[in-house]
């Protein structure tokens, strides 16, 4: 993995960090590859739970692509060749993807700015938890792009399409504060608190029903798409999977005699 990228495992919490505090956290080639993969990792690791995405320093949880590079691959695509217009399916989108249908929760801590990609990265994490200096901007429009990395079918999910259209069209940045009205952020909290809440939050939904979770997250996912029906027959199949795991025998058990649950994740 590139040293862009970090990755750490503890207790069935994977941290996956993105190392370029200097770039802002932008995204080079050498860092979507790294990213990609280490999402690939976690979503197919028996022993993750939960899984942490954050950015290095305190200025930026990731300004999406790094456009240095970027323009370099222009050039080559000009010139011929395919250069930056493979990014999309041959990184973000399995990124995407994979954090999306991850079978754990995603819980981004975003200690900054998030813009572009960057933005797309944190609306497709479950959870994301903002530094109130921190902020999102689209960014897509602002260099004459479309969006990407998932933004034009998460953002409408979080907004409504009206707003997601303007925020697309007009990029600029939301503050904290607005974030959270508006349904991008789950929860401000100081800066300086902003690691340790995270933390704290990801390695508690390690500590859960971890069958439970994925089933919640393939019901929600599968909802916005079918009809009532189909999701009723859905919610059927999936409370059938969770009401054979380990956790909830374990549950059923606690809650009787008054305990707290000790999960195992399966």
């Amino acid at each position: 993995m590139a040293d862009s990228v970090l990755y750490e495992l503890t207790d069935g919490l994977a941290v996956v960090t993105i190392n370029r505090p200097e770039a802002m956290n932008a995204l080079d080639t050498a860092t979507k590859v790294g990213l990609r993969d280490a999402m690939a990792t976690a979503k197919q690791d028996p022993e993750v739970r939960a899984v942490l995405l954050t950015g290095a320093g305190d200025r930026a949880f990731c300004v999406g692509q790094d456009l240095k590079e970027h323009l370099g691959k222009l050039v080559e695509a000009r010139e011929g060749g395919e250069g930056a217009l493979t990014t999309v399916r041959d990184h973000y989108n399995p990124l995407v993807t994979a954090i999306a249908s991850m079978p754990k929760p995603v819980v981004a801590g975003i200690n900054g700015v998030a813009a572009g990609a960057g933005a797309g990265l944190a609306w497709a994490c479950d959870f994301r938890i903002l530094a109130d200096h921190g902020g999102f901007n689209t960014s897509f429009a602002g260099v004459a792009l479309s969006a990407d990395s998932g933004a034009s079918w998460t953002l409408p999910r979080l907004v409504g399409q009206a707003k997601a259209a303007e925020l697309l069209m007009f990029p600029q940045t939301v503050p904290a504060a607005d974030a959270l009205a508006l349904g991008l952020a789950h929860r401000v909290v100081p800066s300086a608190e902003l690691a340790a809440t995270a933390l704290a939050f990801a390695r508690t939904l390690a500590e859960g029903p971890t069958v439970a979770y994925a089933s919640i997250k393939e019901s929600l996912a599968y909802g916005t798409s079918h009809s009532l029906v189909e999701t009723l027959a859905k919610e059927d199949e999936l409370q059938t999977r969770a009401g054979k795991s380990a956790d909830h025998w374990i549950a059923v058990q606690a809650f009787l005699a008054k305990e707290k649950p000790r999960y195992t994740g399966a």
